[in-house]
């Protein structure tokens, strides 16, 4: 029952539902999914809601945008990345070794660039600078896509664009750089100049050989003001824009292949732009050839050698740019000990001193490498050559210079690691530092089909120095009296292949790779001197080994930056190392290795001579400090390997070791084996 008006009581009539009060409304900032529709209606946006998210896709980013572009500012110094700073090298016991340059920077008014010069620049990097707003949309989006998809990235940036990164000295590929140089870029568009941002740009891009500016770089790669340069040359600048390092001729053939391009390429686009007759690119049909880059005299001696292989290292081991690198402030830590590099310096003076070039033919263009290598793969001493400053190419990282027998100690191991196989599907054997081969000289080389047969249609044969008959020698007695024969044919019945990945776990790389035939087991590789010596201290250290390196660690202002150092790996077994100890050092007590007596407590040592008698070897340790070095007689123009027969005066039968035995033992003996 319920309540009636004047007090009296309504009786509800039987029957009849009772009407449920409506639900109490609840409160949605979005009606979504729609309420009151069905189905598919349900979540389908109204007209309503679309207009919305318009309005809020378009506000919400252009409000932001509006407020990134208001607090960005421009720097109130423009030029304040060019403040002069030193990169400076140290011994490995912390002393200065080397300080280089200053950062390579000369300001020009724009009107001291040739008008030619600056629309060779324009053309190749910006053609529309003079109309643009200061930035680039498709360019802009273009690189910005690719940092999105993760692909390689791109340029595209207006030379405004270009000046801002330059003055911000940040390389970050990131959205945020992107963004702060493009609304910078506008806004320096609007208060500046062109004539006075292309100046700014001019003045601050980096051209590569520590120049800072097109006026360094003028001097730097042709010797003279910039005012002086020709269109030529101008287009050749503009090239070096895109990367100095893939630019610059000086640093290899394929360096030079896309300088040639890029030029011819410029001028090109000059014609396209109306800024050169074709009558005047027709002038320019030859490269405007750089000079050499001019050596700092601090780099003297042993030195220039030294920081160019830190520097190369740096460069490969971190992730600072050549452009970074040339502004300075970088204090490079290397692993080079004085004492060291001095002693190895006077025993090649001492050991060369009978050496007489004016005097004798045989004597000329000798050249000597060295290097030692402590068990961890540290360099601790280099000798490149006489003067870094007379020649730059580093003798002790050569390539192109066969290893000779020095390089069977590596085959022995492989040897007592894999055994052999004789006869083909047949199981592999072991082999032992007693096992026997034949060796005579000139014996058939044979293969498990029958004997191998070379190129030139013959038979191929064992070649002893002095082509001396041994008759039956083991292993063991092989590796000490360097008797080639057995080797090469223990190199067949291993199987080149497996020699060959023993080589390359100890260290010698790809490229330094001789062909495989039967010259492999007798050292046709290439490996350097550095290599040669890091390989070796396998042999001292049970086994393992580290790659070589020459920087301990890296600085900036006092800041550690990183640095990829590399690890330690077991190449041997502690066992097949050890016998492998155990044959160089026979070869000292009573072998080929006779001259490394005197150098030190129990050493082990190897000669390395060649068929051909075009390279010297002696390889071995004190301790576990292994060092290689090399002779050898080669124009550097060319490095066509020349005999060693006769150098120094020496009879013909001299053996082409003795002299790079003279100087390892010498060396090792004042520079100790620890």
């Amino acid at each position: 029952m319920r309540a009636q008006r004047g007090g009296g009581v309504e009786t509800e009539k039987p029957g009849r539902r009772r009407r449920k009060p409506p639900p109490r409304r609840r409160l949605r900032w979005v009606d979504y999914p729609r309420r009151g529709r069905r189905g598919v209606r349900r979540w389908l946006p109204s007209w309503r809601q679309l207009l919305l998210a318009v309005v809020l896709g378009v506000l919400g980013p252009t409000g932001w945008l509006a407020w990134f572009y208001t607090v960005t500012q421009v720097p109130v110094d423009l030029n304040a990345f060019a403040t002069q700073q030193n990169n400076v090298y140290y011994w490995a016991d912390g002393t200065e070794m080397a300080r280089i340059g200053e950062t390579n920077r000369q300001e020009v008014p724009l009107d001291g660039v040739p008008e030619p010069v600056r629309w060779a620049v324009l053309a190749a990097e910006n053609e529309t600078f003079y109309s643009d707003p200061g930035i680039s949309a498709k360019g802009i989006g273009r690189a910005l896509w690719q940092l999105v998809s993760g692909g390689e990235t791109q340029g595209g940036s207006t030379i405004t664009q270009q000046y801002v990164k330059n003055i911000y000295l940040n390389q970050r590929q990131d959205f945020s750089r992107k963004l702060s140089e493009a609304v910078i870029a506008v806004k320096l568009d609007d208060r500046m100049s062109k004539d006075d941002i292309l100046a700014g740009y001019l003045n601050s891009s980096w051209f590569g050989r520590g120049s800072y500016g097109i006026q360094r770089a003028a001097a730097a790669y042709y010797g003279k003001d910039v005012s002086q340069l020709d269109v030529s040359e101008g287009a050749f600048l503009a090239a070096l824009l895109k990367g100095a390092g893939r630019y610059d001729p000086a640093l290899g053939a394929a360096n030079r292949e896309r300088a040639e391009e890029r030029w011819a390429w410029t001028l090109d686009r000059m014609v396209e732009t109306g800024k050169l007759s074709r009558a005047d690119r027709a002038r320019y049909t030859v490269f405007p050839e750089p000079k050499p880059q001019p050596k700092s005299a601090g780099l003297s001696g042993q030195v220039g050698y030294l920081v160019d292989l830190a520097k190369s290292y740096m460069e490969s081991h971190t992730d600072i740019t050549p452009a970074e690198f040339d502004l300075g402030g970088h204090q490079i830590h290397t692993t080079f000990e004085k004492p060291r590099v001095t002693a190895l310096a006077a025993a090649v003076q001492e050991a060369t001193k009978d050496i007489d070039p004016g005097a004798r033919d045989t004597d000329k263009l000798l050249k000597v490498g060295a290097a030692s290598v402590a068990p961890d793969g540290r360099i601790v001493a280099l000798y490149g050559g006489p003067d870094y400053l007379k020649q730059g190419f580093n003798n002790a990282n050569t390539s192109t210079v066969p290893l000779g027998s020095a390089f069977t100690p590596l085959v022995y191991a492989a040897g007592l690691d894999q055994g052999v196989q004789r006869a083909r599907g047949a199981t592999r054997t072991p082999v032992t530092p007693g096992t026997t081969y034949n060796g005579d000289n000139g014996v058939n080389v044979m293969t498990p089909e029958g004997p191998y047969w070379g190129r030139d249609g013959k038979i191929a044969k064992t070649a002893n120095d002095g082509k001396r008959d041994w008759g039956q020698v083991t292993l063991r007695g092989a590796v000490e009296q360097s008797v080639n024969g057995p080797i090469m044919q223990l190199g067949l019945d291993i199987g080149l292949e497996r020699v060959q990945k023993t080589a390359a776990a100890l260290g010698l790389l790809p490229s330094a790779m001789g062909e495989l035939s039967p010259g492999f087991a007798v050292g046709n590789s290439t490996p350097s001197a550095i290599r040669t010596a890091d390989a070796y201290t396998a042999f001292a250290a049970g086994g393992s080994r580290t790659d070589p390196y020459s920087v301990l660690r890296i600085t900036r202002n006092g800041e550690p930056l990183t640095l990829r150092l590399p690890t330690a790996v077991q190449a041997l077994s502690p066992a097949v190392a050890a016998e492998v100890d155990a044959a160089l050092k026979g070869a000292v007590r009573g072998g080929s290795a006779g001259w490394a007596a005197e150098a030190g407590s129990d050493p082990a040592a190897k000669p390395g001579t060649t068929p051909d008698r075009t390279a010297g070897w002696a390889v071995g340790y004190s301790g576990q400090l292994a060092t290689a070095v090399t002779v050898f007689r080669a124009d550097l123009r060319d490095m066509k390997l020349l005999s060693l027969e006769g150098l120094g005066g020496a009879a013909p039968d001299t053996l082409d070791s003795t002299l790079p035995g003279r100087i390892w033992s010498t060396y090792v003996k004042a520079a100790g084996g620890r």
